[in-house]
């Protein structure tokens, strides 16, 4: 369930008018619902009541300041892959001690400030990294949490760019390696083996693949434990959101019963998993990031332009790939809806930006309805892997954030200025 819908002929985030939100503060302009988030995560925690757990938010999937302080004032913890990630956590008020370390190229530079910020694991990708983390732990007489992360080689049958748990992907240690490489781990000075962590890819909208890792990776992690006294068992994240039909699925009547139309609803998803999972006696953590954030968010943009050709009917918006990369990196589908709604017949169009490639667009031959200059779109199911992918291709600015609570609304990101993208370079002492 989510917080954009239709009143009357207006589009809404929960009370507020996107228009309004358009005209006051201008486009590109992502949009991100404070109820949509606290809904999402209270679902996911709810359904999880049976297990000791732990919900760290992936915040790579949307790492704004307001969004990351609405989570951790849940009691979210936060999965992170750079230092600049952890001091963002930090900078929101985030506990350092409920987040997870993650990512397969940590400098020392990254574990050190992690150590001294006191997190609670990180999740290992390599032998090497290994006994880099100790050598660092040792230098500053810390004893460094860690769990290996196993790669179970379960396809997740996801886009290829997305899945992470086969060989072919870079991430994590071989199942057949794991038993061996914990075991000369133990040998490591100033190394705490505290858990154990896998994650198969992103967007799963079908359990199988879940449980088909969790059966067959549970019995490593009850021997490992039992060898090594273990604190948790890390199942990671992954469950999808929905992309198609989105703005229908704000209904609440497609979270309804244990499998929502199309969707995998927390229900469904701890009803085969926490069967699996409790006997291990372990506190089972998870790092959703795309199902917390995902259709919290949408991206309004204006159209500039309408051009005809003999074949097409372009919509030139000016919202562009620097905003949201999914669809030319991805091939991915966003939902596009005007904000005001309108009659009549649609039209096959394609919804394009302004920047110089072929693969700056949003959607190609998709029935929309007539559209002109100075109308208003908004890209749906924009809040994950959107603004937080953000470019300054073509030194176009940053797009500014907006956060909604009811009827209340705050600017989280102001736009950024044009003078600002190049505000760290320089000339070389040598030129005029």
């Amino acid at each position: 369930m989510h917080s954009f819908r239709y009143v009357g002929k207006e589009l809404y985030c929960e009370d507020v008018a996107l228009s309004a939100l358009a005209k006051k503060h201008g486009t590109p302009l992502y949009v991100y619902s404070e109820a949509t988030l606290t809904d999402h995560y209270t679902k996911l925690d709810e359904a999880l009541a049976a297990l000791d757990h732990r919900i760290c938010f992936a915040m790579k999937s949307n790492s704004n300041l307001a969004v990351i302080r609405t989570l951790a004032g849940l009691g979210s913890g936060f999965d992170v892959v750079s230092a600049g990630e952890l001091a963002r956590t930090i900078a929101a008020g985030g506990d350092p001690t409920k987040c997870v370390f993650a990512g397969v190229g940590k400098t020392e530079e990254e574990i050190a400030y992690a150590l001294k910020q006191g997190i609670y694991s990180f999740n290992v990708e390599s032998e090497a990294e290994l006994q880099r983390i100790s050598k660092v732990a040792l230098r500053l007489k810390k004893i460094a949490p860690v769990a290996v992360r196993v790669n179970p080689n379960i396809d997740a049958h996801t886009h290829a760019k997305i899945t992470t748990g086969t060989y072919e992907n870079k991430f994590g240690i071989a199942f057949e390696e794991v038993e061996k490489v914990y075991a000369r781990a133990a040998k490591l000075s100033n190394i705490r083996l505290r858990g154990i962590q896998m994650h198969i890819g992103s967007q799963l909208t079908d359990v199988a693949p879940f449980r088909k890792a969790v059966e067959k990776v549970a019995p490593l992690v009850d021997r490992l434990s039992q060898k090594h006294g273990f604190d948790f068992f890390s199942i990671g994240g992954g469950i999808g959101i929905v992309y198609q039909d989105a703005l229908a699925s704000g209904d609440p009547a497609w979270w309804s019963g244990s499998k929502g139309k199309g969707i995998l609803t927390p229900a469904a998803y701890a009803a085969e998993l926490v069967p699996l999972l409790k006997p291990l006696g372990l506190k089972i953590l998870l790092e959703p990031g795309r199902f917390l954030s995902g259709n919290a968010g949408a991206l309004v943009t204006r159209v500039e332009y309408i051009k005809r050709t003999g074949k097409k009917n372009f919509v030139i918006v000016d919202a562009a790939m620097n905003d949201l990369i999914r669809p030319a990196f991805y091939d991915s589908y966003h939902e596009i809806v005007p904000l005001t709604r309108k009659g009549g017949a649609t039209i096959p169009s394609d919804v394009v930006g302004p920047i110089c490639e072929s693969g700056d667009y949003f959607a190609k031959d998709r029935p929309l309805p007539k559209v002109g200059e100075g109308d208003h779109l908004a890209l749906l199911s924009a809040g994950a892997y959107g603004s937080v992918m953000g470019s300054n291709y073509n030194s176009r600015g940053l797009a500014a954030e907006v956060l909604v609570k009811g009827k209340k609304s705050a600017l989280v990101r102001r736009r950024q200025e044009l003078s600002e993208i190049w505000a760290l370079e320089s000339k070389a002492p040598w030129q005029a």
